[in-house]
């Protein structure tokens, strides 16, 4: 499981080495500006909202936690004792 987040890591940290701030930036406004939303507050509203789930794509992305995996433990063998009877 955590080769997956790692794998999500390594292509979000190569994916937004491609584009840079004005890039996304441009492409967040075209984006908006599809929806219909020009220059007013449901713009600006429509761009935070496009960050904010960059953002909590990210943190859900290097959300890695070393102990949230099962816990094989080994057998215990447990050996009969004589009994001092039949000695």
């Amino acid at each position: 499981m955590w080769y997956k987040t790692a794998m999500m890591v390594a292509l979000a940290t190569i994916c937004t080495g491609c584009m840079t701030v004005e890039d996304r930036r441009a492409a967040d406004e075209a984006e908006c500006r599809s929806y219909g939303f020009v220059g007013n507050d449901a713009f600006a509203e429509c761009l935070q909202r496009i960050e904010l789930a960059r953002r909590a794509d990210l943190r859900s992305a290097c959300a890695f936690d070393p102990w949230d995996r099962p816990v094989i433990y080994p057998p215990v063998i447990i050996r009969p004792r004589p009994c001092f009877e039949d000695w």
